[in-house]
């Protein structure tokens, strides 16, 4: 017999035994609820006691069942927009759904309104669908997104806090070489300016010996006439008040450009990558020195300095917290204001505050400003790196630094410095 000629017996099957059993063999949890007040479930299909534990009965005889068993955080924005199921006709959600046995599984439910001829509503019918695998992959790929754009943060930062450490110590060699080379020539001409003015307090004293002389009356007028001529065709007189003066000056001049030079040796610390006993005063002046040309025109400095201790430290890293802090109380005062600074010990602790009459800091950024790259100021005037690295460098020290400010009024920012530091946190933190 062929294939063909075969006859197939068809058994017979009870239409609702068999939607029945589709319903309770579903991926998803077939229910329905009335269309108003608590949507109390009226049918749920029998594999809600697979997916979820519970006697669809139970859930069916319990009006509030759907709403006891949201969890709390995802309660809110669903209650909030179910009324707009009666002017969409269909809502889709996602929540968290509580087990018999106490856990939550990620549910999409898929909600439908049905109306009768009358368009008045009859019913809501859903289905539920166990979604718990697909959010855990999305959660785990979003932590992974996460990681990887903190990663590469962390790179940036890394980067160019890298880019601004060989910055300053391409600027450090720079002043150490800058030094070096001034230090020379001002040598000998302040050693020669020395010697001037010996040579010419010597001079002084031979003519005031030849003035005493010519006022003798054994000299013959004509003589004396002469004298008094060649000292009025010189100006004399003038000439050794101004003489003294000139040679003052100048050898004042020449000690400010070695004070300069040896301010730009202090700063710098070229070749420093050991931890050593720093003068924060000594730190704090030269630093001063270094950033006179953006202090001199529209600041007043006033220094308050307290007896402070040697403590362990890097300090070219110490002088760049204090370039960084002094120059941006400068750029925060539009004409004329003043920057105090005070050092003060107590309690094991060296405290450094430097205090500006500018415009302050918004509050809305008063958390921020340690940010890397996060700044007020106009493109191209600031990276935003300045405090970020003082506030790295600071750390590294087992320090920290605080901020306060207010509007209109001016900013204050204190680095606290341990006096005493343990010998292994010091290797630690060097290393």
């Amino acid at each position: 017999m062929s294939p063909a000629d075969r006859v197939v017996d068809v058994v017979p099957v009870d239409i609702a035994q068999r939607f029945e059993y589709l319903i309770a063999n579903t991926p998803a949890i077939i229910y329905s609820s009335v269309p108003s007040g608590d949507f109390k479930m009226t049918f749920v299909s029998e594999n809600a006691a697979r997916v979820l534990g519970y006697d669809p009965k139970e859930m069916v005889a319990d009006p509030n069942f759907w709403f006891d068993h949201i969890h709390p955080d995802d309660a809110p924005d669903i209650f909030s927009s179910l009324a707009m199921l009666f002017v969409e006709g269909e809502r889709a959600y996602e929540y968290r759904f509580l087990t018999k046995d106490k856990r939550y599984l990620w549910m999409h439910d898929s909600l439908r309104l049905i109306r009768d001829e009358n368009n008045n509503p009859v019913e809501v019918i859903g289905s539920l669908t166990n979604i718990t695998e697909r959010k855990l992959m999305e959660e785990a790929l979003q932590r992974t997104g996460e990681e990887q754009r903190s990663l590469i943060n962390k790179l940036k930062e890394a980067q160019e806090q890298l880019l601004q450490s060989e910055k300053m110590a391409s600027i450090g060699q720079l002043a150490a070489g800058v030094a070096h080379e001034i230090n020379n020539p001002v040598g000998f001409v302040s050693s020669n300016m020395k010697s001037l003015q010996t040579y010419v307090d010597q001079l002084l004293d031979v003519i005031a010996r030849q003035e005493a002389l010519l006022s003798d009356d054994s000299l013959s007028e004509d003589l004396r006439q002469q004298a008094r001529q060649l000292s009025a065709t010189a100006d004399l007189a003038y000439l050794k008040g101004d003489v003294v003066e000139l040679i003052a000056e100048s050898l004042d001049g020449l000690k400010r450009v070695k004070d300069i030079v040896q301010s730009l040796k202090d700063f710098s610390h070229v070749g420093e990558s050991d931890w050593q006993m720093v003068d924060i005063r000594k730190g704090l002046e030269s630093t001063i020195t270094i950033a006179n040309n953006e202090l001199k025109y529209k600041t007043v400095i006033e220094r308050q300095y307290g007896e402070l201790p040697l403590i362990k430290g890097l300090a070219s890293q110490l002088n760049q917290v204090f370039m960084n802090l002094l120059v941006n109380a400068a750029h925060s005062i539009a004409e004329r204001g003043t920057i105090r600074i005070r050092t003060e010990c107590k309690e094991d602790w060296v405290y450094i505050q430097v205090e500006d009459t500018g415009c302050g800091i918004p509050p809305e950024n008063l958390s921020r400003i340690f940010e890397p790259f996060f700044t007020t100021k106009p493109i191209g005037s600031g990276t935003g790196l300045g405090l970020s690295l003082s506030y790295g460098i600071v750390q590294k020290h087992g320090g920290r630094i605080d901020v306060q400010s207010e509007i209109g009024v001016g900013t204050r920012f204190t680095v606290c410095l341990p006096a005493t530091q343990i010998k292994e946190k010091l290797q630690q933190d060097a290393g």
